[in-house]
């Protein structure tokens, strides 16, 4: 069952029990995935296009929860963050911190690279091998800790 197939069925579900959070998540995904299907104008999108779509759905979700906090609006603020937490769901599970400094930890000694000078070519390496589980922001601060 393709990731647009799975939202769809958990679109229903949420008509079925009236959750309009999730609902309105979910439609938004729907909606986001329409668009690229038009603009591609294949009208198929592969797995990994799905996932980057979801993963920029969330990540919208959260800045914009972090900025209704910093105005101090935490009722607008709740929404977006259960938005984002039913959109998660149709995400690859999350590697942690340790994991992710593994790897970047890996990749710097393959590559040889010293210094910040070479962070831009272990940040394409890391985010390539960790698609969709890792947040960018997380890899960039390991990364230039590794390289500092």
């Amino acid at each position: 069952m393709s990731l647009q197939e799975q939202v769809m069925s958990k679109m229903k579900e949420a008509m079925k029990s009236k959750d309009t959070v999730a609902l309105t998540a979910l439609r938004a995904l729907k909606s986001a995935f329409m668009l690229a299907n038009t603009e591609t104008g294949s009208g198929e999108l592969t797995e990994a296009d799905e996932l980057k779509i979801v993963q920029k759905q969330v990540k919208q979700r959260k800045d914009s929860a972090a900025v209704f906090k910093e105005q101090g609006r935490e009722d607008l603020a709740e929404p977006e963050l259960a938005e984002a937490a039913v959109l998660e769901q149709f995400l690859p599970k999350a590697l942690s911190e340790e994991e992710i400094t593994t790897v970047v930890e890996k990749v710097i000694n393959d590559t040889g690279a010293e210094g910040m000078k070479d962070m831009g070519k272990v940040m394409g390496i890391v985010s390539k091998q960790l698609a969709g589980q890792a947040d960018g922001k997380t890899i960039s601060t390991i990364v230039k800790a590794k390289l500092a």
